[in-house]
């Protein structure tokens, strides 16, 4: 009975665990080479039996011995001037994988779903009958998770924003189980091919003998088609986490365009003073999709890793064929498709959150308090930045890929998440100058004190929340404090 509750505990705790908590446990997993037991739940997608095992083995290598025409095993030896079609399905050219398929389709690319020909008919039913294992394992749990998520969020009506946000945040969070869960997967078809289909363990296997180039590539075709399974379905739902839950399919416009016409903030993006999403839902996607880029950066090279087979037939003393670089495959071409599409989507949610402070309304009674306090604009950044900060590395990991409009160098040049705050604390400040002006342009006797009792309620707000602490070099993790000089020494001079 203890052993069955343990991974739900596991999962609960994963559930509810800070960014922080999660680096530390999957970096420790990692360095132990244990990730698959730190995961739990993996013991129940290993279906293997000894006897059972024996018996399948005999016969992939009995198959295995037999020549092939390319559709099918022949007794009779093949004429050398024979040429044998490559497995498929096959990488298109340039091996970069594209969307093929609809966003919450289940699947990312038609590649998966074409049928397995490797010229050796137990290779494909081995490939067929896998596949669909690996693939249902994945989406599975995938709609476990979201089911379990509708209901919880279903039963905490409240403040439409902090649903909003907890709704988001449980999807990334969601995202990153199943990148775990699909390592899980993919490590226990890695086990099952090596047990039962690969040619012979580096134990046992006559080192002399030598297996035929085709069956080699058959072999890497027919593995790759199983956990290309899994990654393709893995690849579908962290995009739609992204597209649908985050709100990344909405554009907010070009984040330089707003910057060069400060005008535009005052319409919004129709013209109409209606934004597609305020600061504190763009936060959340952010937040949201750095979280679920930490899951790839830190799992995403493991996966891969999983989905590569360097030698597929098991042998010891690898022949010449065998040795150097494994081939690239539709499994490890979808796994860096995994990290670009993260990546790229993430760089959309930090754009939107820029532009949705750009466009923030300048009047307004929400906007513009009529007693001069503090804006919601300055509460809705305070609140962004907090979100946002736990997840530095993250951040790195995707302003050294991506061009960023506050950021354009890329690689080992590119800027810190002080970079992105400070481009935020900008734009902010833009945007209380505005107001502030738009207070003078009411004219009345109290218009200019107006207009500087609210730039002044607002940089007093923002040193108090933001400012560092005198005698505290530590803060807590929920405390987040801009510790650089640039922001005490900007935002006390304009107050």
């Amino acid at each position: 009975k203890d052993g069955k509750k343990k991974p739900s505990m596991r999962a609960a705790n994963r559930a509810e665990e800070a960014a922080a908590q999660t680096r530390d446990r999957l970096q420790e997993a990692l360095q132990n080479r244990d990730l698959m037991k730190t995961i739990g739940e993996y013991e129940e997608y290993l279906p293997l039996s000894t006897r059972v095992v024996r018996e399948l083995r005999a016969i992939f290598e009995c198959l295995g011995a037999m020549s092939t025409n390319g559709s099918g095993l022949v007794l009779s030896p093949l004429n050398k001037s024979f040429t044998i079609p490559p497995p498929e399905p096959i990488l298109p050219p340039g091996g970069k994988i594209m969307r093929t398929e609809k966003v919450g389709s289940g699947h990312y690319t038609n590649l998966t779903m074409k049928p397995l020909k490797t010229g050796y008919p137990q290779l494909d039913s081995y490939g067929e009958a896998r596949k669909s294992v690996a693939y249902a394992s994945v989406d599975g749990y995938c709609r476990q998770l979201r089911n379990i998520r509708k209901k919880t969020m279903g039963s905490n009506p409240g403040n439409s924003s902090i649903v909003h946000h907890a709704n988001v945040d449980s999807a990334a969070r969601d995202a990153v189980r199943c990148i775990e869960h699909a390592m899980v997967v993919v490590s226990g078809e890695k086990s099952v091919y090596r047990c039962v289909v690969a040619p012979a363990s580096s134990n046992t296997q006559d080192e002399s003998k030598v297996v035929a180039p085709h069956y080699q590539r058959a072999l890497g075709t027919s593995y790759s088609y199983v956990a290309a399974s899994a990654v393709d379905r893995l690849l579908d739902l962290i995009e739609y986490t992204f597209l649908r839950e985050a709100g990344c399919a909405g554009n907010l416009g070009s984040v330089t365009e707003a910057s060069n016409n400060p005008g535009a903030a005052q319409s919004g993006p129709t013209g109409t003073g209606e934004i597609d999403m305020d600061i504190r839902a763009a936060a959340s996607a952010a937040a949201a999709g750095l979280r679920i880029v930490d899951g790839v950066r830190m799992l995403g090279p493991s996966l891969s890793k999983l989905c590569e087979l360097t030698n597929p037939c098991g042998i010891a003393s690898a022949t010449e064929a065998n040795k150097g670089p494994p081939e690239s495959t539709i499994a490890s071409a979808l796994c860096i498709s995994l990290h670009r599409s993260t990546v790229k989507n993430c760089s959309k949610t930090l754009e939107n959150l820029a532009r949705s402070i750009q466009l923030d309304p300048l009047d307004g009674r929400k906007h513009r308090p009529a007693d001069a306090r503090v804006a919601t604009v300055s509460s809705d950044v305070v609140h962004a930045i907090r979100l946002i900060t736990p997840f530095t590395s993250a951040y790195k990991s995707v302003s050294k890929r991506r061009a960023l409009p506050w950021d354009p160098n890329v690689g080992e040049n590119s800027g810190e998440m002080d970079t992105f705050i400070r481009f935020l604390v900008k734009q902010l400040i833009i945007s209380l100058q505005g107001k502030a002006q738009n207070y003078k342009n009411d004219g009345g006797v109290d218009a200019q004190a107006k207009s500087n009792v609210f730039m002044m309620n607002n940089t007093f707000y923002l040193l108090e929340l933001l400012g560092p602490v005198e005698g505290v070099e530590e803060q807590p993790a929920d405390d987040c404090r801009i510790q650089a000089p640039w922001f005490t020494t900007k935002i006390s001079k304009i107050f």
